[in-house]
């Protein structure tokens, strides 16, 4: 205990933390004393032993420092590498293909190892985050690393970098760089033949950027997003976007604003890389057979388009054949960018986008009297989008059913966005009730390890909830005004904060601003399903879920509804939350 009471007098930790993380250290010390890796070892004390790199008090600090001198963040990526038993240098055996941008990176990575896979390759794929398990991140052939292959790695990883600490930085790197360090080692292992790398934040400092030799890069559309991190106008986050370009490594994005365009330019010829500006997918169609896509929604289209020329490019540096003739065509670039190649689509270039999957991303899932819409869009133009996608999707379970429906969003944001933009995007849905809730499972955390964030307290999420659900009401209010005819909101019962409904102090209730907050995702999903989807059968609902006069009213509403059509958006990791409870299986 005497190293927890030198801590104490130094750290921001609470002393109940400390004791916990004193105690997992030893756990931990203990484990890499005694074996490298035991079967006996779970898949759950891994997880949760690399849920405490995101606590670490040391390494918030240390990133503090980065900030003030970006270029460290690479050196310090470096550091843990070789410590891990790595030299940047084998990297290159991994034939990367490096993918960023602000939004459909994740699904443009999807597209191309799909398509790749397609051809009789070993695929590795690294994305983040996850949705449901954590082991999601890192893939083989489209698949989950096994829980038993997680253990094994992560132990081995972190036994290593136990014993090669040294002073110059933190022992443990974060939960993201311990995670990337990880995925490298898991493929040069298996020997996948290449591995499709997503950006975490970023591209020109984030730890991924440490890959000197990728075969091709990608950029997907740009937008606003993590500015307190990559800047405040488009053109700053363009530039570091435009940080993953390598000397001679050829480069593919996708159409952009012409002012962020043209940073992407000035760094591709800073770094002497060759960037291409992706046609759009109708070039590559036949004039009566589009090519169907996997991934719903018409900005799918633009991710499709850049996944071909990446797969191809990959396909053609690593002197594949069958990679698809050329097409005569007219087309000119308007943004005096050398246009890439138009050219037939191969059998597996069709079957791969056909056949991608990618959850959480406009997925759409049909339960009885509900249909839930998935989609973890959280900047403005994704948003956009998924408005575009939702709604169509709408309107046409509306012709096909003919029946009178009921329209519910389930919200939440995180960081530091700007959910009032959000939430104005998502108004003309015309909602019938709006619901917040953290990005919780539910309120204990106990089996819930894969979903746990130690850098934000509970308090802190539902107040967020509180103020998006203030911010979702006043938009109501300066669409439709106040109905005069309606008395004020009851006061909400005394009791505990985290019961299973929050409410907010009373006030006039305006028209059609029917919202809720609940304190964790599986209280909100048991209130909008009402019992009625066939997989999602909680033992029983919590004390005051129908306590407050919209809840008991809408849940009237809700039971007898013929059609209810639900839209989950705002965050990835709500998406995740819902999911896990809506299929069990992703848990298995």
């Amino acid at each position: 205990m005497r190293e927890l009471w030198r801590l104490w007098p130094t750290s921001n930790l609470c002393f109940k933390e400390l004791k916990l993380r004193f105690k997992v250290s030893v756990i931990c010390r203990s484990i890499s004393t005694h074996l490298s890796w035991d079967e006996n070892v779970s898949f759950e004390d891994a997880v949760r032993t690399l849920n405490t790199l995101q606590t670490n008090a040391s390494f918030l600090e240390q990133i503090k420092q980065e900030r003030r001198d970006p270029q460290a963040q690479l050196e310090a990526m470096k550091h843990y590498l070789i410590r891990s038993g790595l030299q940047i240098e084998d990297l290159d055996q991994l034939n990367i293909i490096h993918v960023t941008g602000t939004k459909g990176k994740g699904s443009t990575c999807a597209f191309t190892e799909r398509i790749l896979r397609g051809y009789g390759l070993k695929t590795g794929f690294y994305s983040s985050p996850h949705l449901v398990q954590v082991r999601e991140r890192i893939r083989i052939n489209g698949e989950p690393i096994s829980p038993e292959l997680f253990t094994k790695y992560f132990w081995r990883l972190y036994n290593r970098l136990e014993e090669t600490k040294d002073g110059s930085y933190v022992s443990m790197p974060s939960y993201f760089r311990f995670l990337t360090i990880m995925a490298f080692h898991v493929f040069l292992q298996e020997k996948v033949d290449l591995a499709v790398v997503e950006v975490g934040i970023g591209g020109a400092y984030d730890c991924t950027n440490i890959v000197r030799k990728p075969v091709v890069c990608g950029i997907s559309s740009l937008g606003i997003d993590h500015t307190n991190l990559l800047g405040d106008t488009i053109e700053k986050i363009a530039w570091q976007k435009g940080g993953i370009f390598k000397p001679g490594v050829p480069a593919f994005t996708v159409s952009q604003p012409d002012s962020p365009l043209e940073v992407l330019k000035d760094q591709a010829r800073r770094l002497l890389c060759p960037l291409y500006l992706c046609p759009s997918l109708e070039a590559f169609e036949e004039e009566v057979q589009p090519l169907p896509l996997g991934l719903a929604g018409d900005h799918q289209r633009s991710n499709a388009a850049l996944a071909l020329q990446l797969a191809r490019c990959w396909l053609q540096q690593q002197g594949h054949k069958g990679i698809g003739e050329l097409k005569a065509t007219r087309l000119t670039s308007r943004q005096a960018l050398p246009l890439a190649p138009v050219f037939h689509p191969t059998l597996p270039m069709k079957q791969g986008l056909r056949d991608t999957e990618w959850l959480g991303r406009t997925q759409m899932l049909r339960r009885g009297a509900l249909t839930w819409y998935l989609d973890g869009a959280h900047t403005t133009s994704s948003i956009q989008a998924g408005v575009r996608w939702f709604r169509r999707a709408v309107l046409s379970q509306e012709k096909s059913n003919n029946c009178p429906e009921v329209r519910v969003l389930l919200f939440n944001a995180t960081g530091e966005r700007d959910t009032a933009a959000l939430l104005k995007l998502l108004q003309p849905c015309q909602f019938d009730y709006a619901v917040f809730c953290p990005n919780l499972t539910e309120v204990s955390p106990v089996g819930n390890a894969d979903q746990q964030n130690f850098t934000v307290t509970l308090d802190h999420m539902l107040t967020r909830c509180l103020e998006n659900q203030k911010q979702w009401n006043r938009l109501a209010e300066e669409k439709t005004g106040l109905d005069p005819w309606l008395a004020q909101t009851p006061e909400p019962s005394s009791g505990p904060l985290h019961g299973p409904l929050l409410l907010v102090p009373p006030a006039p209730r305006p028209l059609n601003t029917n919202s809720l907050v609940f304190s964790c995702i599986s209280h909100a999903l048991q209130w909008i399903s009402q019992g009625r989807d066939p997989l999602f059968q909680p033992p029983s609902s919590p004390r005051g879920l129908h306590s407050h006069p919209v809840a008991s009213s809408g849940a009237v509403l809700l039971r007898e509804a013929p059609s209810i059509q639900v839209l989950v958006t705002g965050s990835l990791h709500l998406v995740g939350g819902v999911l896990k409870l809506l299929d069990p299986t992703l848990s298995q």
